[in-house]
């Protein structure tokens, strides 16, 4: 298996240089404007060139079955709508629908779908029927398809939370003994490594820059949701707007750099996946974890509702220290 990691790696390094050269020509780019502040155009071809490192890897290393045939057109059909996405603006409404369409093959072609919740309750699981199990599932693939569209704002993020998220499954897949998931989860992270340190701006400048575009983030979006249902089972939909409240943007907005923002949002997913990972090995109660996560979520949206009263107060609090330490000296 090391030889097919090694493939992916190098086809992924490989593939995202002859696709920004073609973008380039077909003007499939990224320029700036009031909410883009980087320099010059930028490929969007980052989810192509990784899908494409996926799909040699995959049929080469791996036994090829109809599971695996519908994820990788399910996930064709995605890169081809995020790229018609980043060329042409697709409507959300087209986007969603199609979107729909992938998860009602996921459900009615592969037989994947999100039929019981775990003890979220108590003791006894929380059986759904056919119908409830299908409405479900649509949302959370789309509600997946497109979060991790949300995060991709700064060099980085989006595949340093995409790293730590695969990480985590393929740990956890291995540990529940599916090495076939986990071998995928981890391949792909292998394909995502050369993205990010062409998207960093390493080892080679920000010359060769590369954005993962649309169709990257949907992709990313569509196989976390996809190893989740497989790994597990075998949000009302909104039209999303860019904006300049994101996490990340708050983050740079309080002074930190592009680079400490990174760091400081991967190291918060790592830890959540670490506390994930420890509470599922020691058995924690399904329920326990799903109120944690209820308070946390609560937290969190009071602190981001109120959160340049917090950094005032914070800011407020440390010039008062800093003065104070003056008039002792």
């Amino acid at each position: 298996m090391n030889t097919a990691y090694l493939f992916v790696f190098l086809m992924s390094f490989i593939t995202l240089f002859v696709m920004r050269k073609v973008a380039k020509k077909v003007g499939l780019v990224d320029k700036p404007n009031a909410r883009k502040h980087h320099k010059g155009v930028v490929p969007l071809v980052g989810g192509i060139s990784i899908y494409l490192a996926l799909l040699a890897g995959f049929t080469l290393f791996l036994p090829m079955s109809l599971n695996l045939q519908l994820y990788l057109g399910c996930s064709a059909i995605l890169i081809v709508l995020g790229a018609l996405d980043d060329f042409f603006d697709v409507s959300f409404k087209i986007r969603l629908a199609v979107q729909a369409g992938i998860s009602l093959a996921m459900i009615w072609v592969g037989g994947h779908s999100l039929h019981h919740l775990g003890f979220l309750m108590g003791s006894d699981t929380i059986v759904l029927n056919e119908v409830a199990g299908a409405v479900i599932t649509v949302i959370a693939v789309i509600g997946a398809i497109n979060a991790f569209n949300m995060v991709d704002g700064i060099d980085g993020l989006l595949g340093g939370l995409a790293s730590v998220t695969f990480t985590a499954l393929g740990i956890v897949f291995y540990i529940s003994g599916n090495e076939y998931l986990s071998t995928i989860c981890l391949l792909i992270v292998t394909a995502l490594i050369p993205y990010i340190l062409l998207n960093l701006g390493f080892p080679l400048g920000r010359r060769f820059k590369i954005f993962m575009g649309d169709a990257g983030s949907m992709f990313i979006g569509f196989s976390v949701i996809w190893m989740l249902i497989r790994g597990t089972q075998e949000v009302d939909i909104i039209a999303f707007k860019p904006d300049r409240e994101h996490l990340h943007h708050i983050c740079e907005r309080m002074g930190l750099s592009s680079l400490m923002t990174l760091f400081v949002i991967c190291l918060l997913a790592s830890i959540c996946a670490a506390v994930g990972i420890v509470a599922d090995l020691n058995g924690v109660a399904e329920s326990t974890m799903f109120v944690t996560f209820l308070i946390m979520f609560v937290v969190y949206f009071t602190a981001i509702s109120h959160i340049w009263r917090i950094t005032t107060w914070v800011k407020k609090s440390i010039n008062h220290q800093v003065n104070q330490t003056k008039v002792y000296k």
